[in-house]
């Protein structure tokens, strides 16, 4: 919808005249899983965004419609609970970030409004649609009430937002590539300390396109929490054997060869698990420098190592994803392709040449179809401003 038309929407909606604001979704090229273990990402914001339109009421009330999903959800400013997993639990993303309003050590506090939620991030694709739902509410909130609200404390807010109401105990990135996003570049994030540097990523005749295997990933499933508790588990058989001062609080201080030596013996799982974040956090670091040498063709690699770990190690892959990079892997025109997301569904993402895109669509769609009996869809993507 265009900015005009939200606001005719809103209008039929609510008699009222908003404020507008719009949430990137984002990619990632690569650093998956790595968040939460305080690793590096390395995520852009597209041109795929909520909207989020706005305006006070004079009562303590919260009304909100989702434009895609024709539905309505009404509660009270006082006393936010989560929604139960339903048709309604959409409603979580605004209403969580409100709770972390109310909560604020900022002593911060709203009334009533109203609020529609439109976009073109499709959902459960891997995109970050959540993100930029939490992000877009807390920005378009913070305008409308006057709240004191930096940059980083709504990536922070946000995220505690998906903690609490959504159940999924996600890292930073997704909430910072939507407020932080530049155009042509992507981000080194550092999960740990939280600096970051805008590394070049301009794309010569190469595209961004997106096959949705339309498997929805529904995160907040136990395995993606499961995931994290196995890298924990993995710091704290390496602390145990180590005594290692200042303890080690995350795989992100831990070496390949302290995986082989104390937790490979220990529990072969775990060993696995580690291994994928530990080798990704450094295949990150190198593509960078891939990146600032211009050598897309290094980091397209790395691409394809990132999903075999996913895949393989990390078991957070399925038969469409895998089929997918599958399909590409020895195409000249794709320089390169994984799996992006918590996984279990979703997206994979694929660096192709321009003039390529066309057939490459229709070959892959047909042996979707073919293989898997399911509908492929597919996004062209650019890199843009969060």
């Amino acid at each position: 919808m265009s900015k005009e038309e939200v606001q005719q929407r809103f209008t039929e909606l609510f008699k009222d005249t908003p404020i507008i604001v719009r949430s990137p979704g984002r990619v990632n090229i690569i650093g998956e899983h790595t968040d939460y273990n305080e690793g590096y990402v390395l995520p852009a914001a597209i041109d795929k965004a909520i909207i989020v339109a706005l305006s006070k009421r004079n009562d303590d009330e919260i009304h909100l419609y989702a434009q895609e999903l024709k539905r309505e959800y009404k509660t009270q400013v006082t006393g936010l609970k989560p929604v139960p997993h339903g048709d309604d639990s959409w409603a979580n993303y605004v209403l969580g970030v409100v709770d972390q309003i109310q909560n604020s050590p900022k002593n911060l506090k709203v009334s009533g409004f109203n609020l529609l939620l439109t976009g073109n991030i499709p959902m459960g694709a891997g995109l970050s649609s959540s993100a930029a739902v939490e992000c877009a509410a807390l920005y378009g909130l913070s305008q409308l009430f006057n709240l004191p609200l930096e940059k980083m404390e709504i990536v922070k807010m946000a995220q505690q937002a998906e903690h609490k109401f959504a159940g999924l105990k996600c890292g930073l990135m997704d909430m910072f590539a939507s407020v932080h996003g530049k155009k042509d570049h992507v981000m080194k994030f550092d999960c740990k300390t939280l600096g970051f540097e805008y590394v070049p990523f301009k794309l010569s005749g190469i595209k961004i396109v997106l096959f949705n295997s339309n498997v929805p990933h529904t995160l907040n499933t136990s395995e993606y929490n499961t995931r994290r508790q196995q890298c924990e588990k993995g710091v704290e058989i390496v602390q145990a054997a180590t005594n290692h001062s200042p303890p080690y609080t995350s795989l992100r201080d831990i070496t390949m060869s302290q995986l082989e030596e104390f937790v490979k013996p220990k529990d072969e799982l775990i060993f696995r698990r580690c291994r994928y974040v530990v080798g990704e956090n450094q295949r990150l670091l190198t593509g960078c420098d891939d990146l600032k040498q211009g050598n897309l063709a290094a980091l397209g690699k790395k691409m394809y190592e990132t999903h075999d770990g996913l895949s393989k190690d990390f078991e957070v892959s399925c038969k469409e994803l895998d089929f997918l990079v599958d399909a590409v892997r020895n195409n000249k025109d794709v320089i390169g392709a994984r799996m992006m997301g918590g996984g279990f569904g979703g997206c994979t993402i694929n660096l192709v040449r321009e003039e390529a895109i066309e057939d490459l669509v229709k070959t892959v769609s047909a042996e979707y179809q073919a293989k898997m009996n399911l509908t492929l869809s597919h996004y062209i993507a650019q890199i843009e401003d969060g």
